[in-house]
Parts: structure tokens; sequence; C-alpha cells
């Protein structure tokens, strides 16, 4: 059988085993190794091509960022200086009509500088923002819209875990990706807050509800006993990490390693971390470590797959022959992965795609941090849209026991869908956005 056709054969395999709910790690070098093994004949040199693919990919520096990162946005989390950042700008904010809205907003673009995890925003800012903003009148919809919309900033505004998976997967530069991903995050933070004040000036109304039982949306913990230097650490663990990278002091993975251990110690210096969270902590990052590697594993055996049987330079070639030139490829990639964001999840959809997509993306003169962004902005959209928005499903699950369904929070968050989606035209129109600060 020829090589390419059994290379296309993969992809619709892939595709059928994936809505058929098989892991997609464990579809993606399942098929590779069928693959392989019908490319050449020989099962012990497809077993030996898997065996190698893995030990190469889970070697490499770059994925020493990931546990590191990893630990430190989930020790930020436990620590509960999401809700200290929370509380200090809405006190600041709380006299502008949408300003509960706005400090959510700004607050996940703090909380987003030192997780890079979008599930932790939307279950921190769930409990904290929610509650808050709902007694204060603002309309519940809104309210658990919002705190979805904004936890995509998780994903989007560096230290990010797609765009340290997007840097393994091509093999680009982690720290590149990080100094890109500011323009876009910034932008996208920009554009809800200029959306939250001109729903305060037309819509009012969606800032002064009646709320029947107050006590049924009482917050978590009294914010008001929260003093205002404790942002400080917040401010100060995102400064380090950042500028250390973006000046050159240290590689990524060595900021995961540094912020890592400010994160850790500024929780135990707070008295917020002790032995049963640190333990806590512990686990839930090998978990995502352990699941993110082997999601990696599977991607790093499909991409070399597909190299092999060529389909990716079949592709390119089209593409080019086409003359459907870069600015048509990335709004039909980014249809594609909005589509594919509707069942899947953002990891599953980039371990799929990019592999494919990137070599072209080379060929077409696209810049990886350009392409890096706009796949990141295209796949987290899917974290708001349903059927399955994980995003949503986090802060529905979150509030629950508030009377709160999935349509309430579908319905809120669509506007914040779609200003994603200018957002990422923009993006894809204007390069600039992302490679600007790599010019300096």
């Amino acid at each position: 059988m020829d090589h390419l056709l059994i290379g296309y054969l993969s992809l619709i395999g892939i595709g059928i085993a994936i809505y058929a709910g098989i892991h997609v790690a464990i579809a993606l070098a399942g098929i590779s190794l069928f693959g392989v093994w019908a490319i050449t004949g020989q099962l012990k040199l497809a077993l030996n091509f898997v065996a190698l693919s893995a030990s190469d990919s889970i070697a490499e520096y770059t994925f020493g960022v990931v546990p590191l990162f990893v630990l430190m946005g989930l020790t930020v989390a436990e620590s509960g200086l999401g809700r200290d950042t929370f509380a200090i700008i809405a006190r600041a904010l709380r006299r502008w009509r949408p300003g509960l809205g706005i400090a959510t907003v700004l607050s996940n673009a703090v909380f987003a500088a030192i997780t890079g995890i979008s599930i932790a925003s939307a279950a921190v800012f769930a409990r904290v923002a929610v509650p808050e903003m709902v007694r204060a009148g603002t309309d519940r919809s809104l309210a658990v819209g919002l705190v979805a919309g904004s936890s995509v900033l998780g994903m989007l505004i560096p230290p990010s875990l797609l765009l340290i998976l997007f840097a393994i997967l091509t093999d680009s530069s982690v720290g590149d990706l990080f100094i890109g991903g500011v323009g876009p995050g910034l932008l996208l933070t920009l554009a809800y807050i200029i959306y939250l004040t001109l729903l305060g000036h037309f819509r009012p109304d969606k800032f002064t509800q009646i709320v029947p039982d107050k006590d049924a949306f009482a917050p978590d913990v009294e914010t008001a006993e929260i003093s205002g230097w404790q942002i400080v650490p917040v401010l100060f663990l995102a400064g380090v990490v950042l500028a250390g990278i973006y000046l050159g002091f240290f590689t990524p993975t060595e900021a995961g390693a540094v912020g890592a251990f400010m994160a850790l110690a500024i929780g135990i210096a707070m008295q917020r971390i002790g032995f049963r969270s640190g333990w806590k902590i512990a686990q839930q990052t090998g978990h995502v470590t352990a699941a993110v590697c082997f999601l990696i594993v599977g991607a790093s055996i499909y991409g070399r797959m597909l190299g092999f049987s060529g389909v990716p330079q079949s592709i390119t070639q089209w593409a080019i022959d086409a003359g459907i030139g870069p600015l048509g490829f990335l709004f039909l990639y980014s249809l594609l992965l909005m589509a594919m964001g509707t069942v899947l999840d953002s990891s599953s959809i980039m371990l799929v795609t990019v592999p494919l997509a990137f070599p072209i993306t080379q060929q077409l003169g696209i810049h990886p941090v350009h392409f890096g962004l706009v796949t990141v902005l295209a796949v987290e959209i899917g974290l708001l849209t349903p059927p399955l928005g994980l995003s949503v499903f986090v802060v529905q699950a979150t509030l629950r026991d508030k009377g709160v369904n999935l349509g309430h929070v579908f319905r809120g968050a669509a506007p914040f869908a779609a200003i994603m989606a200018l957002v990422l035209v923009m993006v894809i129109l204007l390069p600039a956005i992302t490679l600007a600060l790599l010019k300096i």
C-alpha cells in the first residue's frame, strides 16, 4: 500500500478512535504503530520506532518546564492568592457600576501570569468572584459567564501550559512563545473591559439586579479582612518569573523552578500551606504532569509517523498549489480548531492538529510564535462553546449548590466567546500583536 495513502487513512482512524471515546494518547500511539507497521511491513521495526519516539520526546530538557509551572500554579491557587488579588482590586473598583466584573477580569489576568491553567482560574474565581458580583446586583448569568470567559486568560498570558505544549510539539522556543503571548493576552483583557464598560452604560440593569436570596451567594471568605499589601506577593512572583525570562536571567525551565520555589516559600511564610496542603499540591502536580507526559509521548509518535508517511509534505504542496496564502490558511485552520473545540478539549485538539499543520506554516512563511498564539486562541474558544465547554463545566460544577446550571453559564459566556473570536481575527490579520515584543 502507498505510504501516503496509509498516512491519510491513519488520520481518519485517529478521528474515529477519538470520537469513539478512546484516550487521545492511546489513539495517537496505537494508530501510529499500525501505520509504521503497514509502511515497513515489519512489526519489530514499528515497535522500535514507537519506543524510540517515546523516549526521545520525554527526555527533552524543555519538558522539565511542565511540572515546575504546574507546581507553581497549583501552589498559588491553594494558598489563596487569587482570592487576595480579587478582593483588593474589587475594593478599588466597587463604586464603578461594572467594577466587580472588571475586577474579575483584571484578577484573572494577574492570576494567569502565575498559574498558566485556565481550569484553575475558573475554579478559584467561581468561588470568590461570582458570590460577590451576584450579591452586589450583577446578573447571575453575566457573572458566571464572565468568570468562564476571563478564565481563558490563564492559557494565553504567560506562563501557559498550552504554549509549553505547543513549544514541545514544534521544537519552538518556550521563552519566545511566552513573550508573544503578552500582546494577545493584554488585548483580550482590554476587549473584555471595554465590553463590560459599554454594557454598564447601555444595560445598567445587568448590574442592578435584585437577588431574592443573598444568603445563597454568601462569599466563602470575608474579603473585607484582606489588606492591600497582600497583593504584593502575587505581583512580585509574576514580575520575577516574567522579567527573568524576558531579560534573559534564566531559561523558562529555570523560571519554572524559581517560581515554584517562591510560590511555596510565600505560601509557607503566610501560613497558608502546611503538610496536608503541601501533600495535596504534590499529588495534583504529579497527576497533571503524568497526564501531559502521556499526551506528549502519543503526539511525538504520531508526528514522526506522519512525517514518515509524507502526509505533511503532501498537504503543504496542496496549500501552496491552491494559492490560499498564509492568511487563508490561518483562517481555515482556526475554523477547524473552533469546530473541533465543540467536542474535544484544548490539549487533544493541539496534539492532533499541530504536528500536521506546523510544517505547512513553515513553508508558507508563518512565524512559529504567531502560529502558536493563533492556535491557542482558537482552541481556547472551545472552552466556552457547547457541548464541551470545559471552563463552563468547571464553573457550573463549582456553583451547582447555588442553583447555577449549564444554561446560565453558556448564555453568559457567549458574548465573551464572540469577543475572543474578534481578537483571534485581529491577531491573524496583525502578526505584530504577537511579534512586536520579540523585536525589542
